[in-house]
This record gives C-alpha cells, structure tokens and sequence, in this order.
C-alpha cells in the first residue's frame, strides 16, 4: 500500500500493459500496492472497428474518458458519439460496447472497484483480436466481472 506522503507515478512508456489485438492496455494505477483495488485507471489505445463485445459488469462502474479519435459507445440503447474531452459512465448492470471511427483512438478508463484489468492480461496471452470473439470472451468472462450480453 502507498504510504502517506508518497506519489505515485508512471512516466510515458512506462505501466503493465496487455495487448489483446485490437486494442492496447495500458495499467496508470491498480492492485493492492497502489490502490488497495479501490479503483483501476488504464490507458486503451487501438483502431479503428469494434473495442468489445456487448457486455455488463455487476460489480462495478466503468467510465471512460476519450483522449483522440472519435468512439461510439452503445449504452443500454443508446448510440452515444465520443470525440476528444468526451465522458461517458457506464453504471453497474448497463449492457455496453465500443466501436472506434477511422483511424482509432485513445481513451482512459476507471473501473471502481478495480481487478478487471486482470482480464485483459488474461486475454492479452490468447492469439490476437480474442477480445472480440464472443466463445473465448464468455469464457474467460466467467473468471472476471464481464458478461458478454
């Protein structure tokens, strides 16, 4: 656990990161050490096409913050268009997913409480592009807070 007084940091380049094909993940803060699983906030870089599978998650609220290119996020039924400064929230129990315009894009993400980032390392060991195969997914959904929907 950090200690009082302490900062934290990650510098460019730096951060556990998981490549699952499509997309890139990038861990800025997780896990016991430095969050006590409180939250997880990572970076997701990729192209263009679809991030995800629809899915939900039970125990926790995802939000999400778009740093470049242009997103479209289905939430429940909506079609929400994101560009750069754009924040969506996705509360406990919302079916969601993510498509990226021409050209990709960059987002952060907070999860609360942290841990699925687990996920995405699991993934980032199966052969590219796992993520948005709905089998594999459902799979390895069933050790994590992600339900394909």
């Amino acid at each position: 656990m950090l200690l009082a007084g302490h900062a934290y940091t990650v510098a460019p380049g730096e951060g556990r990161t998981a490549d699952v094909g499509v997309i890139q993940m990038r861990v800025l803060a997780a896990g016991e050490a430095t969050t006590n699983r409180a939250f997880t906030l990572a970076e997701f870089t990729g192209g263009e096409g679809p991030w995800s599978v629809p899915h939900l998650h039970r125990e926790m609220e995802e939000s999400f913050f778009v740093l470049d290119g242009e997103f479209t996020f289905a939430v429940g039924e909506q079609q929400i268009p994101a560009g750069p400064g754009s924040y969506i929230l996705v509360p406990r129990g919302t079916r969601h997913a993510i498509s990226a315009g021409a050209g990709g894009g960059r987002f952060l993400t907070l999860m609360v409480p942290g841990g699925l980032e687990e996920m995405f390392f699991e993934l980032g060991g199966l052969p590219p592009d796992s993520i948005t195969d709905p089998a594999v997914r459902a799979a390895i959904s069933a050790r994590h807070d992600s339900i394909p929907a």
